[in-house]
């Protein structure tokens, strides 16, 4: 159970739009909010968790922590907002945006089944966002009272509005940010630095593919090379089984399998770390393929490495 911010942004009159475009031109229209929105929600420190639809979800302060993820949610929907005037003007559209915003606790956690599961949000401020996203009128951006609360010095004196949702017993209390350029503008707090946390473990997943690429592009070179010599088909490697160009390579293939060892390691032992506080559940079957694939290649490759050295050492008499 973490607090988090949950953000929903769509574009408004969509079934309309589908019907003067056509499903083509549709398409490009969509596909082209919904990268502008999601780079927009990067940069706030946003985490994608679906898009359904002309539609997307996303999460603040979950899986990675922002101090201030009510404000940087806000912001984002502002910067959408003022991102889609500017994509209207490229395609000589006119369109508008939704969006509504709402904090409180949730189960995150991921969902579906051993090949392929999803990380996501359960709990009734999932629903009131995508209820109160409902409720938004074109151009507007509609905030849980909760979320206000957090961002009420930044907007004084918003009026709050009781709004019947539907799976809701009570009136939910929330407030309407009108699509105001200049009034979406959220300051920085006074002498403060901009607020981006991440942690290690962040940055270590989000480098994995870098060594896992060395490892799969130079390690069966590096295989193949070793395995040549020890049947004596170097012959058919002539060109690789130069010095200037196997040294090379045996030395990249090296330090990209130690790389990923490393990064394994480290991963495992965050996996571990978040698992013992609740925050995260085990490998699915193809991570665990992926995983074994990775530390399999990384370890052929550095024995093979090692036996081109020895057996380089016993060619040149370096060696008994």
């Amino acid at each position: 159970m973490v607090e988090l911010t949950v953000l929903f942004a769509d574009l408004s009159s969509f079934t309309e739009l589908t019907h003067e475009l056509g499903a083509e031109k549709t398409h490009q229209v969509v596909d082209a909010f919904l990268r502008m929105a999601s780079d927009i929600l990067a940069r706030h420190g946003a985490f994608i968790d679906k898009y359904v639809g002309d539609a997307v979800m996303a999460l603040f302060n979950a899986p990675l922590k922002q101090p201030d993820h009510v404000r940087q949610a806000v912001a984002a929907a502002a910067e959408i907002r003022s991102g889609l005037l500017r994509l209207s003007e490229s395609l000589s559209l006119e369109l508008q945006s939704t969006a509504a915003i709402a904090s409180g606790w949730a189960r995150v956690g991921r969902l579906g089944s051993e090949d392929n599961k999803d990380y996501t949000a359960i709990g009734d401020v999932v629903n009131l966002a995508a209820r109160l996203q409902g409720k938004a009128s074109a151009g507007e951006i509609v905030i849980s009272h909760d979320s206000y609360e957090k961002v009420s010095q930044d907007f004084p004196n918003l009026p709050a509005e009781l709004l019947t949702l539907k799976g809701f017993r009570e009136p939910v209390t929330a407030h309407r940010l009108h699509a105001r350029t200049e009034a979406l503008q959220t300051p920085a707090a006074p002498n403060a630095e901009p607020s981006r946390t991440m942690s290690l473990g962040g940055i270590i997943f989000g480098i994995l593919g870098a060594p896992c690429a060395v490892a799969t592009l130079i390690g069966p070179l590096a295989v193949a090379l070793g395995v040549g010599t020890l049947f004596g088909l170097s012959g058919a490697l002539a060109f690789l089984d130069q010095g200037p160009i196997r040294i090379p390579i045996l030395i990249l293939a090296t330090l990209g399998a130690l790389a990923n060892l490393y990064t394994l390691q480290r991963a495992r032992k965050i996996r571990l770390q978040a698992r013992g506080a609740g925050q995260l559940e085990g490998m699915t079957a193809l991570e665990r393929r992926r995983t074994y694939l990775v530390l399999g290649f990384s370890t052929a490759t550095i024995a093979i490495v090692l036996f081109e050295a020895v057996a380089h050492q016993i060619r040149h008499g370096g060696l008994p």
